[in-house]
Formats: C-alpha cells, sequence, structure tokens
C-alpha cells in the first residue's frame, strides 16, 4: 500500500467536500516530524492551492510558503488561508490554535503535525515548560489538556486521522453533508444612505444588517459596535462602510492591531470603490483615494489616537486585540466603530467586553449595537468551527440563570475543582471556565490548559444544587530557593510568582519570596446572584481551608491579589481583610488601569511581609503622587489609600514652623502655594488613618488629591471639580484641612487656629 498516495487522495477529497459544502476540514498527521512534513509536502503538491494562501504556523520554515512562529499567530487575525498547517511537535499553544482555526476559509483545510495521538498526552512541550513555575518542575506538570484535546480530534466531524507510524486512516473526516439550498442576496433598504452597490456587495441578511447600522456614522457623536464570531463577515461589512464614506467625499481613518489585520477591509473598501468610481480611484494595500476627495487610510493604533481629530470617521478593526487605554484614546473620534470577536480571545483577551464597554456606555457618544451571526467566510455549522469551539471551550458559559437564581450563602456548598473532576465532568468544566470568561478581561484558551495542568494552580467554587455560583482560581507563588530570590532580586524573572517577582525586583525585597502564599488570580460570581455575599464567603472558605495551618503541608503564610485598581474592587477587597502594599507606576495595556497589589496575611512570616511594605508604600504614596501616579483617578487614590492598613500610616513629623505654615493656610491668611510638602504628607495620613468616618466630603477629599497629593494646577482643579473660581477653590483647600489641623495638629499648630478662630 503506497501510505503517501493514501494520504494525498484523503486530502484531496476532504478538500473538494469542503469546498461543495463551504465548510472546513482538520487533517491531523499523527507520527514523527519528518513523516508528518513529507506528507504534507505531497500533500500541497497536489492540491490545487496558491503557495499565498497557504501558511505554516511553527518553528521552522520548512515550507515554500509563509511561515510564522505560534506566538505570532495573532498575525493571522483578519485575513484567510486556503491551508493552514499547525506544527505542534514542539509545542502546542492553546491560544494559537484559537487564531489559527478562524483563518481558514470556506472549502479550507486545518492541517495538525503532531506526535503519535496515544503518547502525545504524557510528552513535555514548550507551552509544559511555560506552566512549570518555580518551585515546581516541568515533570510536576500533567497532559489532561492534551488528553482532552486528542479526545475532541477523535469525537468530532469533520476531522481526518493518519496514523503515520501505522502508516493507516484512523478517520477519513467526511461528513457527506446534503447539499445546501442557495440564498437570495439581501435586499438594500428603502431608506439606504449608502450607494445600493453597498448592499449589493453583502452576502448574508447580517452583514447587510450591519453596513445599514453603520450609516449612523453619517451623524455627530455616533459610535457603533459590531460584535460577530469569526468568519462573519464584521470586517467586510466596515470596509463596505468605508468605500461609501470615502465615495461621499469623507476620510476614513482605519487601525487596527497590524496592517495585515485590516486586510479584508481595504479589500472591500476598494472593490466597493472600483465598483463606483471605476479607474478614477486609486486604491493601494493601505490607503484608498476617491474622485470625491475621500479616502480610507490605515494608521498605527498609538500613532491613530494621536489624529482621530483630523478624520470624519475612525473604524477600529479586531478592537478586542488592542488594549484599553488605546481603545479610550480612540473615543476622541467624534463618529467611530469597533468591530471585535466575541468567542476567539483574539490578542489580550476580553478587556473590550469586560472592561471598555463599560466605558463607552458612559461617555458622549450614542452607542449602535449590531451583532453578526450568519457564518460568510464558511458555511452555517461548519464542522470545525463546532470542534474548536468544543476543544478551546471558546463558547463556554455559566450555568443558565434559573438554576442558580436562588442561590445564597446558606444554599450553597464549598468544593475542590480538582482537574481531574473537571476533565471528566463537561458540564463542571464549561460553567466554570465560562464563568471566568464571563467576569474577567484576561481569561484566554491558554488559561484552559493552565487550570488542567498547571501545578501551581487551583480551582474553588461554591455550588448551588451542584451548579457552580462562583468560582475562584488561585495560585501558589513563594516558597522559593534562595538562589532564585537572588536571581529575581538581581534582574531575572521567575515565572509565575507575580507578588514575589514585584516585591523583591521592583522594591527591593530580596526575602519576598521567602514566605509561602496563595494568590487568587481569578474570582467571579454569576451575575444573577451578585450582591449577596458569595465572593466573599468564597473568600473566607479558602482562607479556613489554606489559612492559619488549615492547608496542613501546604499551608500559606499570605493570601494575596493584583487587579486593575478601581473605587468598587478596592472596597471589596479591603472588606474582605485584604489590605493595599503597591500600586503600578504604569497603567496595563490590558485593563487601562493602574493595578493594586494586596495581601492579607494568615502567620507571622506574612505578617511581616505584609507590614514592612504596607509601611514603604504609604511612605511613598505622596511622591508618586506628584510624578507617575499624577494621573490615577482621584477616587482610585482616596480608595487606595483607605485600603492601607491603619497601622502602616506614616508618622507626621512635620517642624513646628510647617504646621504653622499649614494651620495659617487653613485658619489665617497663609497660602498652601508657599510649602506644599506639609500638605501632602497629611492627606496621606488622613486617608490612611480614617478609612471609613472622615471628617471631609468627597468633593474636598478629592480636592486634596488633586492639588495637594498630585500637583494640578489650581486651573484645572477648580475646573475638575466645578468651583466657580480658583480663588473659591483655594479657600475651599483652606477649609478642607481645617479638620486635619484639629485632629493632627501640634501645639504650634493649634496656637495659630486660635489665634485666628478667636479673630
Amino acid at each position: 500500500m503506497n501510505a503517501d498516495a493514501d494520504v494525498v487522495t484523503l486530502a484531496r477529497t476532504l478538500r473538494a467536500e469542503a469546498e461543495r459544502a463551504n465548510e472546513r476540514r482538520v487533517l491531523v498527521l499523527a507520527g514523527s516530524r519528518e513523516r508528518g512534513y513529507d506528507r504534507l509536502e505531497s500533500v500541497l503538491d497536489t492540491l490545487s492551492v496558491p503557495i499565498t494562501a497557504t501558511t505554516l504556523v511553527g518553528p521552522v520554515d520548512r515550507l515554500r510558503c509563509e511561515q510564522l512562529p505560534q506566538a505570532n499567530a495573532g498575525e493571522l487575525l483578519g485575513t484567510t488561508r486556503d491551508v493552514i498547517a499547525v506544527d505542534a511537535h514542539d509545542e502546542l499553544r492553546p491560544n494559537a490554535v484559537g487564531k489559527v482555526v478562524g483563518a481558514v476559509d470556506g472549502g479550507g483545510l486545518l492541517v495538525l503535525l503532531v506526535p503519535p495521538l496515544e503518547a502525545w498526552p504524557d510528552r513535555r512541550d514548550g507551552f509544559d515548560e511555560s506552566l512549570a513555575v518555580p518551585p515546581f518542575e516541568l515533570g510536576d506538570v500533567t497532559g489532561r489538556f492534551r488528553r482532552r484535546f486528542v479526545e475532541t480530534l477523535r469525537a468530532h466531524r469533520g476531522v481526518a486521522i493518519v496514523d503515520l507510524e501505522s502508516e493507516r486512516i484512523e478517520a477519513d473526516g467526511l461528513t457527506h453533508p446534503a447539499p445546501r439550498l442557495a440564498t437570495a442576496a439581501p435586499a438594500p433598504p428603502p431608506d439606504r444612505r449608502f450607494p445600493a452597490a453597498a448592499y449589493e456587495a453583502c452576502l448574508t441578511g447580517d452583514q447587510a444588517d450591519a453596513v445599514a447600522a453603520l450609516e449612523v456614522l453619517a451623524e455627530p457623536d455616533r459610535a457603533v459596535v459590531l460584535e460577530a464570531d469569526r468568519g462573519r463577515g464584521k470586517s467586510s461589512a466596515a470596509g463596505l462602510a468605508a468605500g461609501a464614506f470615502a465615495a461621499s467625499g469623507e476620510d476614513v481613518l482605519v487601525t487596527a492591531p497590524t496592517a495585515r489585520n485590516a486586510a479584508e477591509l481595504f479589500d472591500r473598501a476598494g472593490e466597493l470603490c472600483r465598483t463606483l468610481e471605476g479607474d478614477d480611484a486609486t486604491v493601494e494595500s493601505r490607503r484608498i483615494e476617491t474622485a470625491a476627495g475621500g479616502s480610507v487610510r490605515f494608521c498605527e493604533p498609538t500613532a491613530a489616537a494621536d489624529t482621530t481629530e483630523t478624520a470624519d470617521v475612525v473604524l477600529v478593526d479586531e478592537a478586542a486585540a488592542l488594549p484599553v487605554g488605546t481603545l479610550e484614546s480612540l473615543l476622541a473620534a467624534d463618529r467611530v466603530a469597533f468591530a471585535t470577536t466575541i468567542h476567539g480571545y483574539e490578542g489580550a483577551g476580553r478587556g473590550f467586553s469586560v472592561r471598555f464597554r463599560d466605558r463607552l456606555a458612559e461617555g458622549d457618544h450614542e452607542v449602535t449595537d449590531c451583532r453578526l451571526v450568519e457564518p460568510i467566510r464558511y458555511a452555517g455549522g461548519d464542522p470545525i468551527e463546532v470542534w474548536a469551539f468544543r476543544a478551546l471551550l471558546l463558547d463556554a458559559r455559566p450555568p443558565v440563570e434559573p438554576l442558580v437564581a436562588d442561590a445564597d450563602p446558606d444554599s450553597v456548598e464549598y468544593r475542590r475543582l480538582e482537574p481531574d473532576a473537571l476533565l471528566a465532568d463537561e458540564r463542571l468544566l464549561r460553567e466554570a471556565f465560562g464563568l471566568l470568561v464571563l467576569a474577567h478581561y484576561r481569561t484566554e484558551p491558554n488559561d484552559l490548559a493552565r487550570l488542567l495542568d498547571a501545578p501551581n494552580l487551583e480551582a474553588r467554587a461554591l455550588c448551588h444544587d451542584g451548579h457552580v455560583v462562583s468560582v475562584a482560581l488561585l495560585a501558589r507563588e513563594g516558597t522559593l530557593s534562595s538562589d532564585n530570590r537572588a536571581m529575581m532580586y538581581e534582574g531575572g524573572r521567575v515565572r509565575g510568582n507575580m507578588l514575589p517577582d514585584v516585591l523583591t525586583s521592583q522594591l527591593r525585597d530580596e526575602a519576598a519570596g521567602e514566605p509561602a502564599g496563595l494568590r487568587v488570580v481569578r474570582i467571579a460570581t454569576h451575575h444573577a446572584a451578585r450582591s449577596r455575599g458569595l465572593g466573599s464567603l468564597l473568600l473566607e472558605r479558602v482562607r479556613e481551608e489554606f489559612g492559619d495551618g488549615g492547608g496542613g503541608a501546604a499551608s500559606i503564610d499570605w493570601l494575596g491579589t493584583g487587579f486593575g485598581a478601581t473605587p468598587g474592587l478596592l472596597a471589596f477587597w479591603r472588606e474582605n481583610g485584604y489590605r493595599t502594599i503597591h500600586v503600578s507606576t504604569t497603567r496595563n495595556d490590558s485593563s487601562g488601569e493602574y493595578s493594586a497589589l494586596m495581601l492579607a496575611p494568615t502567620t507571622d512570616a506574612g505578617r511581616r511581609l505584609h507590614d514592612r511594605h504596607a509601611e514603604w508604600f504609604a511612605d511613598r504614596f505622596g511622591a508618586l503622587s506628584a510624578d507617575s501616579l499624577d494621573d490615577l483617578e482621584p477616587d482610585v487614590a482616596r480608595a487606595v489609600l483607605r485600603s492601607v492598613d491603619a497601622e502602616a500610616a506614616p508618622s507626621l513629623s512635620l517642624s513646628d514652623h510647617e504646621w504653622r505654615v499649614v494651620a495659617g493656610a487653613a485658619y489665617g491668611p497663609g497660602l498652601f502655594d508657599v510649602d506644599p510638602g506639609p500638605f501632602r504628607d497629611l492627606v496621606v495620613r488622613y486617608l490612611v488613618d480614617d478609612p471609613d468616618d472622615g471628617d471631609l466630603t468627597a468633593r474636598e477629599e478629592r480636592l486634596l488629591v488633586l492639588r495637594a497629593l498630585q500637583a494640578r494646577d489650581w486651573e484645572s482643579v477648580a475646573d475638575r471639580l466645578e468651583y466657580h473660581s480658583t480663588g473659591q477653590c483655594m479657600r475651599a483647600l483652606g477649609d478642607a484641612v481645617c479638620p486635619l489641623v484639629d485632629r493632627y495638629g501640634t501645639d504650634a499648630a493649634l496656637e495659630v487656629r486660635d489665634r485666628f478662630a478667636d479673630e
């Protein structure tokens, strides 16, 4: 038997069926790498696929086509290929698989070059090395994710499997679909603004609806959000709208993570402009100019944020792959649209849907939402989409609302979510992971592998009638060897130890990695059962299990967390016994927020770690506020300081002269501007020292943060806080300092107070 001929015949048959059904197919070549490439080269030599429509995703450029490492698979976002081959012999990155699958066009093949399937789960690869975080070793990593991955390959329709070692076809992947009925092209809406040609170019009713939704950008202060799974034509719809606006003489600015990600948009815009203007339209890969004076031009995201005012319309493609801060800056555009993928975990994750949508809703734009459901790149019910969603849990969802609507602290059961139990119970896995996906902007396919295989991770849940209603993902950190601690101190990185890493490398505490810790990586509660204390109950149960010796040999010295700081989140963690010890000096690219680190010590060793860092943080916060944190939101600054342990409140070492300056500005004719330093120390002490019942209003505290801590000028502070004049703002600051003088003032300060109070 000629094994090479058999594989080629199988590939041709798969490809032919995929083309007839406008679906995709997977071809798994399981065996040695060399045999896999030999068969793949024979397949590519036989199939009528242009080399320009083929991509190899792997570590080595072995073919005559485009090659990308798995780490760069994101470059395929917004593009389509007839054949994509993934070499998974050295590693299998779940994120890369999710991005690659969506780029295979209808009628195309995804070819997986993998080790023998029986042995693959027991092998350890490059991705596994990233899960072996100290003090754990590679041998501690399990292969559950790949075992499940192999099971999905064997169980799903449309997946052909060839065992290259035995030269046997395990599954032919053929589904023998029934012929599909042709669908009528969508008709242009009667009250359309765009040319009829824009609608005639649409392939589905969903796409026509998306183009119609984008027509609202003809009006000022409008924003449109196009949401869809991969392959629904959202980029094409944006391109048709861009072409229509350009044909009417308007300037359209397009941005995306890379120009390549916007290729589909420019293709559709160029086709429409040629249809409308013929050769009068100038069409290039990154710029289109029309006879009407309009244009469609690409700009990198960071540069686009600085040029939104020069464009009539701004279109953002693959928006979920951009940092939230960049998305926020693009809201400066008067008319803007965002096209985003909802199940693909593009780029950084779900920062768009979890964080940015709230910012958009709070802004000045009137927002139009449009969701595309019907596939365009491939037919509905495509078996490879079904397989990918299952294999990577891209469509994981928490339990439906009626199942957990009655959950409360008395009805739930605390449960360890052991990886083997999750692997054996698909419903439990989908509920737990689905809750993490919907609740946190960073959850991505790689996290599914971490949940199942990483030795440093634990998962705990509260279940109501067996259904997950609240879940926490926990990471063991610390207990690092002296060599690892020294390496971090000297500038090296130790994976999977976020809190010890920051405390050691940035804050210069070489002993920070010695105590044992447990960081709460994620915590999420079902939306139908929030505000009932379930999240707090879950944290309490975690502390009971692991803290104060409760974890036995695996006991910990501290519980910790790190997150994008908001007043609500800081208050939640403070109420649960966690205290702030650090705030990052740069904004997180994904959330657009400054990150707060918090600790809840459980032993004396943990208390010593917490106490020294809390004191150091309180001492440096005033200086940070006037420098790297000078744009921190005042309410976040207030919440940060109120979440610092009161015992860490900095001592006030003001001289008698400094107290006279402060008291003179509060009660007499003195001026804050003469010496702002003493005021800064006083404000920090007040906000740390009195977390609940302050003597000042929220507006007065914001005033102290903006002017005394962040040193913003009087005019901008007065405008921000809506004082009628800078003079009124100055007087208000003096009034706000009065209670602080009363509480902390020395005899020298009180003497000044009494002198002017008597006048």
